[in-house]
């Protein structure tokens, strides 16, 4: 790719910016000083560096986020904090987009990344792959439900979801239940269970297939992929 739009892929500012650098002389290829950005480089073979700093390039980012109350799952609202405003300096040259929607109101496990085939595959209801959900229910969950969401629940709208596994973690007043699907239906957790007459006052996701939502993670934090769960993400793509 050109120097210059390498440059400002990894982090260090606009065509602008990019360009003063050069004219600057702090930038090397291979030990060999560059002022023009329209030279083409392979990262991936050459030693470029910033100020004697060597340029790490990575196509994709691949990134899990522990998700606050407050922030909307997209790239750009109008009225609402979005996902991507929680994303620290180092990762901002990224295109980033999240992977399927958390309700703004949802807490827990979100992927962000500039992967479009990894993002169709994990959203994709024919791969099946499944989310699951911690939930607090404001009614008693019984093992009736459980075979309910086995079969499907038909939501408001005529739609009858592919089959849930829903487990009782414990059934009161309010019940805690954990809840698998592998769709990603508008507001679909909660209309479920509109559906048997009760109302999530509390919703958490857990997983997305294999990734895991790292308890270490605080709230509103990001970090880049570990090396098993990049394998398991890249292993998707074969």
């Amino acid at each position: 790719m050109r120097l210059d739009k390498l440059l400002a892929h990894t982090g260090y500012g606009t065509r602008k910016d990019v360009k003063e650098i050069l004219r600057k002389k702090r930038v090397s290829v291979d030990g060999k000083i560059m002022t023009k950005g329209n030279m083409q480089v392979y990262p991936k073979e050459q030693i470029i560096m910033v100020d004697e700093k060597k340029i790490h390039y990575e196509k994709y980012a691949y990134l899990l986020l522990h998700k606050p109350k407050g922030y909307v799952s997209a790239t750009v609202d109008n009225r609402d904090k979005t996902v991507i405003d929680l994303v620290p300096n180092q990762y901002k040259h990224y295109d980033l987009a999240p992977v399927g929607r958390l309700d703004k109101d949802t807490e827990g496990l979100m992927l962000l990344t500039n992967d479009g085939m990894l993002n169709h595959i994990l959203t994709s209801p024919k791969n099946a792959i499944y989310k699951t959900y911690y939930a607090e229910v404001d009614g008693r969950v019984t093992e009736e439900h459980i075979n309910q969401f086995k079969a499907g629940i038909v939501l408001d709208d005529g739609y009858q979801t592919k089959s849930a596994e829903l487990q009782i973690v414990k059934t009161d007043s309010v019940s805690e239940i954990k809840l698998s699907i592998c769709e990603g239906k508008f507001h679909q957790v909660k209309r479920m269970f509109q559906e048997i007459d009760m109302e999530v006052v509390y919703l958490k996701r857990l997983t997305i297939g294999k990734l895991s939502l790292d308890e270490e993670l605080l709230l509103g934090s990001i970090r880049s992929l570990n090396k098993d769960e990049l394998a398991y993400v890249t292993s998707l793509k074969e």
